[in-house]
């Protein structure tokens, strides 16, 4: 597990880079695969350049904390195998916080550790069906996905809003 995290935190392998969108993993900005678009008048168009990072080239971005909620349902599952299935997924990955299910449908409240919202995203995309044989998970699709930085997070509980669930640590049904 720690392997796929350092993996989404480096971007995969070190011959591996975005390079297709400004701002990517690569060193600068993305270069065009073909010639250049040509706007009205035969002028490039051409977007705005980015000021240079603060940071000197080659400087790994610090990983952050995110809060994750993912939301997943399908056909009706027998709730004592489903359970057993969460709990080993709870083991499996180091940040669960807690779950909630159905016998068909279930919600996953974790932490993630990732450099951007984007790298958080993708790998909650796919912590579904990278432990659907592992975890023997149900066939179910993401039909919910919520990925919100520690600090805003911290401030909606502090406000009053989306609070922790009920019971943390664990695996409930709702």
């Amino acid at each position: 597990m720690e392997r796929r995290r350092e993996a989404a935190l480096t971007g995969g392998t070190a011959g591996r880079r975005l390079t297709s969108i400004d701002g990517g993993r690569g060193d600068g900005p993305a270069e065009p695969a073909g010639p250049p678009p040509q706007g009205p008048g035969g002028a490039r168009g051409l977007r705005p350049q980015r000021a240079e990072a603060a940071e000197p080239p080659g400087v790994p971005e610090q990983a952050r904390l995110w809060h994750v909620v993912l939301s997943v349902a399908g056909q009706t599952t027998p709730l004592s195998s489903l359970r057993a299935s969460l709990e080993r997924l709870a083991h499996d990955h180091s940040f669960f916080l807690t779950a909630r299910y159905a016998a068909d449908h279930a919600e996953i409240r974790y932490w993630e550790q990732a450099r951007d919202l984007h790298d958080a995203a993708a790998i909650a995309l796919r912590l579904w069906g990278e432990h659907k044989v592992t975890a023997n998970l149900p066939p179910w699709e993401i039909v919910g996905l919520e990925v919100v930085d520690r600090a805003t997070y911290h401030k909606r509980v502090a406000e009053g809003f989306g609070g922790p669930p009920p019971r943390l640590g664990g695996v409930y049904p709702y």
